[in-house]
C-alpha cells in the first residue's frame, strides 16, 4: 500500500529524526517560507525543544550558548537569502571556540540560482572560511537509498560537529515548491515511510593520539622539566573541566611552577588557601621591569586558548623560554608565533600521563626562590588591590566585577562579556574556593550576540549571571524578546559607562581631537525604558548593598531581570592605572637589580 507524502516534508523528517536519535535536544528557528519543511517537522518532534526567534543573528547566538551549556550540537534553521548571512557572526565564534552547531539553511532549487529570483543568493558553502564541514544535500531523493544516504549525512554532521573536528557544520537544503505537508507530491511504500533512524555513531575523536604517542612526546619534555627550576604554567581560557583543573594543580605542586590563571581559565575559581601557586595578579606583576629581569623562565607549559591579557602576550613575545602549547586539536593559540611546539593532545590525558611519568623519576628542586618570589609578588599585589580598588568610592568598574563574584553563589554560571568586563575579571577578581562555570565568547571576541549567548546558557537551569557593557547590551537588544517570551531566568548586569569606555585605557585616550565623539561614542540612552518595553524588570544599582540584595533576589526568580550600574569610565581608568603603578613601584623596590 502506498502513502501520499510531500517530498520536502518526508526528507526533512528523515533528517531531523536521525539527529534526535543521536541526542540533539535543542533547535533554534527563525521563521520563513522556504524553510517550512524543516520548521514543520521540528514543531512535531517531541524529543527536540524548539525556540522561535524572529532575529536570525540573535537566534544563532542563542544556539551557541545552548551548545556551550549542554556540550551537544544545537540545530539552527533559517530560510534562504540574506537570512542565512545573518548567522555568520555566531558561526565565526563557534568556529573559533569549537562549539558544536548544525546549521540547516533552506535554499531555492538550482534552476532559480542566478536568475534574480526573490530571496535567492548563492548559499553554496557560504561560510567556507569558518565551518568544519559543508554539504549541499541537493533536491530530495525519495527512495530507500536516498533516505539511507540522508541519514548517513546527518550522522556525519553530528559526529564531526561534536568530536572529529569539533565546531559548526553547514547543511544546505534546496527545496522546490510545494513546501506544505498537505500538498502531496509522491507516493511511497509503508516500509520507506516508517524508516527508523540509524543508531550507531563512532565515538572516535580523530585527533587524540593514543598513550604510546603521548609517551613518545612527553619523554622529550620530562628531562627538560626535571632539570628546570624556572618554569611557568599558563592556564588560558578553557571549557569547564574539573579533572583538568585538578591535574594542573598537581603538576604545579610537583614541578614547583607558578600557574598564571587566566580569569576565564576556570582554575581561579576552585582555589583554596593551600593553592598559593595559583596566581590571579600576574598581569600587575609582569608590569615590574625588575621582577621580569630577575624571573626569566626557561620553560612554559600553556593549556587552553590564547590568554586574555595583552600584558602576558607582551611578556611571551619577549621571552626566550621553550613554550609548549597543549590543546586537543592542535589549534595555534599563539599570536606571538614563538611557541616551540603545539601538541594536539587531550589536555587532561596529557597531564595525567605527564604526572605519572615524572613521579616515576627522581625530581629535585634546588634551593631557589623562584616559586617563593612569585607567591610573594602575588601577596604584594593583593595588598595594593585591597588598599586602592576595594576602598574606592562605589561604583568603580574593577571593584564591581569583584563584588559580583563575591556575591554570586558557588555552582552558578557566569557569562563574562567582552571589552572591559573580561579584562577587569582577568585583572581584579581574586582566586576563590567558590566553583563557577565561566562562559565567554573569546573566539573572535566581538561585542555582538553576548546577551543572546547568555540566554542560551541559562537554559541549563543553573543560576546564571551575565556581566556586560552598555554598548554590547544595546547591540543585542533583540535577545530580550526571546527571554521575555520563554521566561528564561538570567540576571543581566549592565556596566553602563555611556559608550566605549575601554578606549579610556588605550594610548589614544585624550590625545586626538574629538576623541569622545569618534571613540567613546556616548549614546545617552535610558536603559530602563528600553528594558521595561520588553516587559522585563530593571533596577538601577547605586550602592554595594543594593548590588548584593538585588543580585541574590534576582537569582531566586524564574524570569529575567536587568541590573544597571552607571560608572565613570575615565575615573575607573585612573583607578586601574593607580593600582598598576603602585604594584609596579613596590615590586621594583623589592626586587632591585
Amino acid at each position: 500500500m502506498k502513502i501520499k507524502v510531500n517530498r520536502n516534508i518526508i526528507w526533512a523528517q528523515i533528517f531531523i529524526d536521525q539527529l534526535a536519535a543521536l541526542g540533539v535536544r535543542y533547535a533554534c528557528i527563525s521563521p520563513g517560507s522556504r524553510s517550512t519543511p524543516l520548521t514543520y517537522v521540528l514543531s512535531k518532534n517531541r524529543k527536540i525543544k524548539s525556540f522561535i526567534n524572529i532575529d536570525e543573528r540573535s537566534s544563532a547566538f542563542f544556539a551557541l550558548g545552548s551548545a556551550k551549556a549542554t556540550d551537544k550540537p544545537v540545530i539552527i534553521v533559517t530560510t534562504s537569502g540574506t537570512a542565512v548571512a545573518e548567522l555568520y557572526p555566531a558561526i565565526i565564534e563557534a568556529y573559533q571556540q569549537r562549539t558544536p552547531l548544525i546549521i540547516c539553511t533552506a535554499d531555492r532549487p538550482p534552476e532559480l540560482i542566478g536568475t534574480g529570483a526573490n530571496q535567492t543568493i548563492n548559499q553554496y558553502n557560504l561560510f567556507k572560511n569558518h565551518i568544519r564541514w559543508f554539504r549541499d544535500l541537493g533536491l530530495p531523493s525519495i527512495n530507500e537509498n536516498g533516505f539511507y544516504h540522508l541519514q548517513k549525512i546527518a550522522m556525519k554532521a553530528y559526529q564531526i560537529s561534536l568530536t572529529e573536528d569539533r565546531g559548526p557544520v553547514h547543511l544546505n537544503f534546496p527545496f522546490r515548491k510545494p513546501l506544505e505537508p498537505f500538498s502531496h507530491t509522491d507516493e511511497i511504500s509503508r516500509k520507506i515511510y516508517r524508516l527508523k533512524p540509524q543508531k550507531y555513531v563512532s565515538k572516535k575523536t580523530g585527533l587524540t593520539p593514543n598513550g604510546s604517542q603521548i609517551n613518545k612526546i612527553t619523554r622529550r619534555l620530562i628531562d627538560e622539566l626535571i632539570k628546570t627550576d624556572k618554569g611557568i604554567i599558563i592556564a588560558g581560557p578553557v571549557r569547564h573541566d574539573r579533572e583538568l583543573i585538578k591535574s594542573i594543580k598537581k603538576l604545579s605542586a610537583l614541578l614547583k611552577y607558578p600557574v598564571f590563571a587566566d580569569g576565564i581559565s576556570q582554575i581561579r575559581f576552585s582555589a583554596n588557601k593551600k593553592d598559593k601557586t595559583i596566581l590571579s595578579n600576574f598581569n600587575s606583576i609582569l608590569k615590574s621591569e625588575n621582577f621580569i629581569k630577575e624571573h626569566e623562565p626557561d620553560v612554559i607549559i600553556q593549556f587552553g586558548r590564547t590568554p586574555t591579557s595583552s600584558v602576558l602576550e607582551s611578556f611571551l613575545e619577549e621571552t626566550n623560554a621553550d613554550r609548549y602549547l597543549i590543546n586537543k586539536y592542535g589549534d595555534k593559540f599563539d599570536p606571538t608565533r614563538n611557541a616551540k611546539t603545539i601538541l594536539a593532545f587531550e589536555p587532561k590525558i596529557f597531564c595525567k600521563n605527564l604526572l605519572s611519568s615524572i613521579k616515576q623519576k627522581k625530581i629535585t628542586r634546588h634551593k631557589s626562590s623562584w616559586l617563593k618570589d612569585f607567591i610573594y609578588a602575588e601577596e604584594i599585589s593583593e595588598k595594593v588591590k585591597a588598599g586602592i580598588i576595594e576602598k574606592a568610592k562605589f561604583p568603580n568598574e574593577p571593584y564591581v566585577i569583584n563584588e559580583i563574584f563575591k556575591t554570586v553563589p558557588s555552582g552558578s554560571n557566569i557569562f563574562i562579556g567582552n571589552s572591559l568586563p573580561v579584562r577587569d575579571l582577568d585583572n581584579f577578581v581574586n582566586s576563590t574556593a567558590k566553583r563557577f562555570n565561566i562562559f565567554f565568547n573569546r573566539g573572535a571576541s566581538g561585542i555582538d550576540g553576548v546577551t543572546s549567548t547568555a540566554f542560551g546558557i541559562a537554559l541549563s537551569k543553573k543560576p546564571t549571571v551575565l556581566i556586560t557593557g552598555d554598548l554590547s547590551f544595546l547591540h543585542d537588544l533583540n535577545a530580550l524578546s526571546i527571554a521575555a517570551k520563554y521566561l528564561i531566568p538570567l540576571i543581566i548586569i549592565v556596566i553602563n559607562n555611556n559608550g566605549g569606555g575601554i578606549f579610556e585605557s588605550l594610548p589614544i585616550a585624550g590625545k586626538v581631537k574629538r576623541f569622545k565623539e569618534y571613540f567613546i561614542t556616548p549614546h545617552d540612552l535610558e536603559l530602563a525604558a528600553i528594558v521595561k518595553s520588553f516587559g522585563i524588570n530593571h533596577q538601577l544599582i547605586t550602592n554595594r548593598s543594593q548590588l548584593q540584595s538585588h543580585l541574590i533576589k534576582g537569582l531566586n526568580k524564574n524570569s529575567p531581570s536587568v541590573l544597571e550600574i552607571q560608572t565613570n569610565a575615565a575615573r575607573s581608568a585612573e583607578l586601574r592605572n593607580k593600582y598598576y603603578n603602585e604594584v609596579k613601584n613596590k615590586l621594583n623596590e623589592e626586587f632591585k637589580i
